[in-house]
């Protein structure tokens, strides 16, 4: 579907996914699924537009430690240490 075809969520509809969501006036909220979308109360229905979504990270966004090499690995070639190395698998 294009861009000029989808239609934004309006007013008493119900929200589809977790975010932040803008409408016309600027207003911001954090809408959950199944979520209604609030009028705004001077304007009465307005259209709704996403901005950001929200979901569970489950960490800081720090490298999982077991991933680092340490001094006393014995399979130091099989831990990246490097975002650009490339294990080599033998002869090409």
């Amino acid at each position: 579907m294009s861009e000029k075809n989808e239609m934004v969520p309006f007013s008493g509809e119900i929200v589809e996914v977790d975010g932040i969501y803008i409408n016309e006036s600027g207003q911001e909220l954090e809408l959950k699924r199944g979520q209604e979308f609030p009028s705004d109360l001077i304007l009465g229905h307005t259209e709704w537009t996403l901005t950001e979504f929200i979901f569970d990270n489950h960490h800081e966004g720090k490298t999982d430690p077991r991933l680092f090499p340490k001094e006393n690995d014995i399979d130091k070639q099989g831990k990246i240490d490097h975002p650009r190395r490339q294990i080599d698998r033998g002869e090409k």
